[in-house]
């Protein structure tokens, strides 16, 4: 088992009104009247209220290629994956010495060497850190490092592992793509990152209590869903896929799922006294609530975030725990943390805060 000592979220510097994005891409994505129309329907249906971006608003309207985008991610990505760390480090009373095991996720840029190897001298990390940079699992993937990262210190009692995830969604615009999957993800998708410190049991013992203990994970992975969500890659970059179907998923299976998940960990959904939700969009947010049978207000904390910086992506869990554990917990408080993301795959976390 393992203990989250710190998380610390990070944003970029340029934030902007969902109006501001809307009135700015509109003519981008296409001339079509109707189709602007429908997409500021869209966004204005959205349930995002401002966003933050890597770059003032107005560069958007130069065309880049996707080597100037991605090497725009390199660059911000590993300042913003510095800062976040470097947060959490000091949230924790850690030094970055002390991290032994190291994953970094994104979907919407590539490195080589990762980000993740950038950090290990701009940090003074070890240089026998273990590295696990991990891509492909998009929104899922905070949900997934975690639950992965609770896999070092289950069998390093005195280890510490770090996540850091960082999304530049906004590096992903796509011109001239007025596609209904476009529309849609213009509206939603913001940038940031986030970091998460866990340790293990033996050294959680000489720590102060800062974070809950993770119980118990869970992975699924729904067949024949392949292209509900993901990205495919273009000459231009990274093109979303983004279909209706993935509320259909939540409805026809997560319920089960949970319920399933939480009777191995011997509770049920009505023993959970807070849900850190993935804000994939209001409509799969309704499709949880409804899944679940959960009260209104139970998915507030994942709807303001929502609202504030919009979907990031794998980042958007870990903004969302850093706002639960901000509000304060009780000793025996059940939290749990989820994510769905391409294959379709969906990650379960269960959090307990210790006495």
């Amino acid at each position: 088992m393992a203990r989250i000592a710190a998380v610390a979220p990070a944003l970029p510097a340029f934030v902007y009104s969902q109006s501001e994005i809307t009135e700015m891409i509109g003519s981008l994505v296409t001339q079509d009247p109707s189709k602007r129309a429908v997409l500021a329907r869209l966004h204005g249906s959205s349930s995002v209220d401002t966003r933050h971006l890597v770059m003032p608003i107005e560069k958007y309207l130069d065309p880049q290629t996707f080597s100037e985008t991605n090497g725009m991610f390199i660059e911000v990505a590993a300042d913003l994956a510095e800062e976040s760390l470097r947060a959490a480090l000091d949230a924790s009373g850690l030094e970055p010495a002390d991290i032994d095991y190291l994953m970094f996720t994104s979907v919407t840029g590539i490195s080589a060497p990762s980000i993740d190897g950038l950090l290990v001298a701009r940090l003074g990390l070890r240089p026998d850190v273990k590295r696990v940079p991990m891509y492909g699992l998009g929104c899922v993937a905070g949900a997934a490092g975690i639950a992965r990262g609770n896999d070092y210190p289950a069998g390093h009692p005195e280890g510490v592992a770090a996540l850091i995830a960082v999304e530049l969604c906004s590096l992903t615009f796509q011109r001239d793509d007025d596609s209904m999957a476009n529309l849609v993800a213009t509206g939603l998708f913001g940038d940031g990152a986030g970091a998460v410190i866990m340790v293990g049991d033996e050294r959680a013992k000489r720590m102060p209590v800062t974070g809950p203990d993770v119980v118990d994970t869970r992975s699924q992975l729904y067949p024949d869903t392949e292209d509900v969500i993901g990205f495919n890659a273009s000459e231009t970059g990274f093109r979303i896929v983004l279909t209706a179907r993935v509320g259909e998923i939540v409805e026809r299976h997560f319920g089960d799922d949970v319920d399933a998940f939480l009777e191995s960990n011997g509770c049920s959904i009505a023993s959970i006294d807070r849900w850190v939700a993935h804000p994939g969009g209001p409509r799969v947010l309704e499709a949880f609530a409804h899944s679940l049978e959960l009260d209104d207000g139970e998915l507030d904390i994942s709807w303001a975030s929502l609202a504030r910086v919009g979907n990031l992506s794998s980042v958007s869990v870990l903004h969302i725990l850093a706002d639960s554990l901000a509000s304060g917990h009780e000793a025996g408080d059940r939290t749990l943390l989820f994510a769905l993301g391409p294959g379709i795959s969906g990650e379960l976390v269960l959090l307990r805060w210790p006495s």
